[in-house]
């Protein structure tokens, strides 16, 4: 028998599986490198690891290049800096409508029901002492 045969598929290991899928999430690796570096045979075989085990969505194919990592919720794919601009312009309109508001609660608060609301001057801490009416 020869004694440079490659491993198959099954004689892989999880840990081994889990281990090579951090190391190309985390971008030290492409899946390329990874199946060169370790004599993994199939050339999707990495590509499948990562859909299954993987915290990214690797379903709409990957590139040799290695992907940046940003946080998450769920398995959504990284934004384009496009998008990330776009979702910040949003929740930075939003956060001014509901500063408008709070705004307008404030003054209808003063005129209409005479109720004084002074902002805090900074460094100064709410647990301190007896509250103030």
């Amino acid at each position: 028998m020869d004694s440079t045969l490659r491993p198959s598929q099954r004689d892989y290991s999880l840990a081994f599986k889990l281990s090579v899928v951090d190391q190309v999430e985390r971008g030290e690796l492409t899946y390329k490198k990874a199946q060169d570096r370790y004599g993994i045979q199939g050339r999707s075989t990495v590509l499948g690891w990562l859909r299954r085990h993987g915290r990214q969505d690797w379903s709409g194919g990957a590139s040799s290049a290695p992907m940046t990592t940003s946080p998450k919720s769920g398995a959504a794919k990284p934004l384009t800096p496009e998008q990330q601009i776009k979702a910040l312009q949003v929740q930075l309109r939003e956060a001014n409508e509901k500063a408008q508001l709070f705004e307008a609660i404030v003054d209808v608060l003063k005129q209409d029901y005479g109720v004084r609301i002074v902002k805090k001057p900074s460094g100064k801490s709410s647990c301190k002492g007896a509250s103030r009416a």
